[in-house]
């Protein structure tokens, strides 16, 4: 998988739309606490920072994706879909927010992709280790059908190649839990060590909150996969 780059990109205070200035629909600015929004370089529309992409310019004037969102300078901002980034890149609205000569890459969108899904699996592996995280039919489902607790309120995860019954009974059990559905079994085994893994279990905390934010933005680039499924099977 590619790895993320960190340029120390050029500072500035100059901003515009789609910039790191902030569009609250009111002319005034204030902290993502207070429920500030950033617009979409492509749309023109204002959405939370969670549904969107912080891009900057390094100091080879070349465009990084900041999926951290914590380098220095100013930033801009794409929803995180595959077909806002094309549309960037092909009309040239990076170097017409920036205000300058900017290199953007052919495969801006596939390179996304592959950053955010490893952030995910990263984010599995890290809470299989930390015992927040169990894999398997049984297993899963034996803390589905917990009342209660940080089990019964996680993430679950089931991957989009398992087999359509078995995937059917994990909803039920699941019943309001969110259902991520955007990894092979090949790549969920991959995350906690086994060949393939189908069902998988995040118990609430912080690992399961940032693994859900990484998987909303790779929904956009991963289109036939469904990102959750609430509903139950009748």
């Amino acid at each position: 998988m590619a790895s993320q780059k960190t340029p120390r990109p050029h500072a500035g205070t100059e901003t515009g739309i789609g910039s790191d200035q902030r569009d609250t629909g009111s002319g005034t600015s204030h902290d993502e606490s207070s429920g500030s929004v950033r617009r979409c370089i492509a749309s023109g529309r204002s959405f939370p920072p969670e549904q969107l992409i912080r891009f900057v310019v390094g100091p080879d004037n070349q465009i990084y994706p900041d999926l951290e969102e914590k380098l220095p300078g100013r930033g801009f901002w794409l929803s995180a879909e595959r077909d806002m980034v094309n549309t960037a890149s092909s009309k040239q609205l990076f170097k017409k927010a920036a205000r300058c000569d900017v290199h953007v890459s052919a495969t801006l969108a596939d390179e996304l992709e592959a950053l955010l899904v490893q952030r995910c699996l990263n984010r599995i592996a890290l809470a299989r280790r930390a015992g927040q995280a169990v894999g398997g039919y049984d297993r899963v489902s034996e803390k589905l059908r917990q009342p209660k607790g940080r089990w019964r309120n996680g993430i679950v995860l089931a991957a989009h190649d398992g087999a359509t019954d078995g995937r059917q009974k994990i909803r039920r059990l699941a019943k309001e839990l969110e259902i991520i559905s955007l990894f092979s079994a090949k790549e969920l085994g991959g995350a906690i060590g086994s060949e393939r893994t189908v069902h998988l279990i995040i118990e609430s905390g912080g690992l399961a909150r940032t693994l859900k934010r990484d998987a909303r933005r790779l929904a956009g680039f991963r289109p036939g996969y469904e990102e959750t499924e609430h509903e139950t099977t009748k």
